[in-house]
């Protein structure tokens, strides 16, 4: 029974994705607006998280332009399944600029061409899904770091769809060597840098509080030299268009201060980050609790007060 359960959701979830491949995308982008408003205003889903997390990042927005940027965070999370089930059949190597605006992606062309190993970030921003998919379409593999869905079926199925391009795949937990291997050799690896890294990560600033992150990132680009390239792949108008931009990029070894430990380089990249999803704040998931937790020294502080207190 432990396998039926997990097995029903991969069949349900395959059922809808037929009903996609079935539609025009246009008619499901007509109808996102109103599954938007669904998940939104009917079924309130994660309604306090996202009301949270926009609050943190959006303190001086009215109530009325975060109700917008939620509805519009649902639409953009509807639109980017339909484009990731139509993607495989609609974009390919002879068309696909057709569909994609580059921005600024000199340095990433540069840095695929070198030698050198390198880092490129991104965040639950736009439709990263994407992202690695037009990278194999130009010829620029990448291993790509994911975590392992807890449904092995829907995994399996996710990890087709990300690898369909030459993309390789490796599981967040326990792919570090295959991590090192990569940047040892000189090739590119690429990461969803917004994560929570619970209580022992790297306590930086993200949107004015503190957040933790992962020190994966800043240690790998110190020990391999490695440059980092923050970017993304923004949703455009019409579906299954889109803009392919790079932020900035940060060479450790020309990079000063900056590069000069784990937190600045850490923050650096966060606030790379930060500025991209403040230029498209409705295409950021909103729904995952990027602030959970306390940073260790106001932990420590508050230990303190309390024991001068008693």
């Amino acid at each position: 029974m432990s396998r039926v359960f997990p097995y029903l959701q991969y069949l349900a979830v395959r059922m809808a994705l037929c009903l996609l491949q079935s539609l025009r995308i246009e008619t499901y982008a007509d109808w996102s607006p109103w599954l938007a408003w669904l998940c939104a205003d009917v079924l309130k889903i994660r309604h306090n998280v996202i009301r949270e997390s926009l609050q943190i990042a959006f303190p001086e927005a009215s109530e009325a332009r975060r109700r917008e940027l939620t509805l519009g965070m649902w639409q953009h999370l509807f639109m980017l399944v339909a484009e990731v089930a139509l993607a495989g059949r609609k974009i390919h190597e002879t068309n696909w600029r057709r569909y994609l605006k580059p921005n600024n992606l000199e340095p990433l062309a540069r840095l695929m061409l070198s030698d050198r190993p390198k880092l490129f970030l991104s965040g639950h921003l736009g439709n990263f899904e994407m992202s690695n998919y037009l990278l194999g379409l130009f010829g620029l593999p990448t291993l790509a770091v994911a975590r392992e869905l807890d449904n092995e079926y829907l995994d399996r199925f996710i990890r087709t769809f990300r690898a369909r391009t030459g993309q390789r795949m490796v599981d967040k937990k326990g792919g570090y060597d295959d991590i090192q291997a990569t940047l040892a050799a000189g090739g590119a690896v690429s990461m969803l840098a917004d994560q929570y890294a619970g209580g022992k990560g790297c306590w930086v600033d993200f949107f004015g509080r503190p957040a933790s992150t992962h020190k994966a990132i800043a240690l790998l680009a110190l020990e391999y030299e490695a440059p980092i390239l923050v970017g993304c792949t923004s949703r455009l108008g019409r579906p299954l268009h889109c803009e392919m931009m790079v932020g900035a990029v940060l060479d450790p070894r020309t990079a000063g201060e900056t590069s000069a430990g784990v937190v600045p380089l850490t923050q650096w990249f966060t606030s790379q980050l930060e500025g991209l999803i403040r230029q498209i704040p409705d295409q950021y998931w909103w729904v995952h609790r990027r602030w959970k937790g306390t940073p260790p020294q106001s932990r420590r502080a508050r230990q303190s007060r309390s024991a001068v207190g008693s």
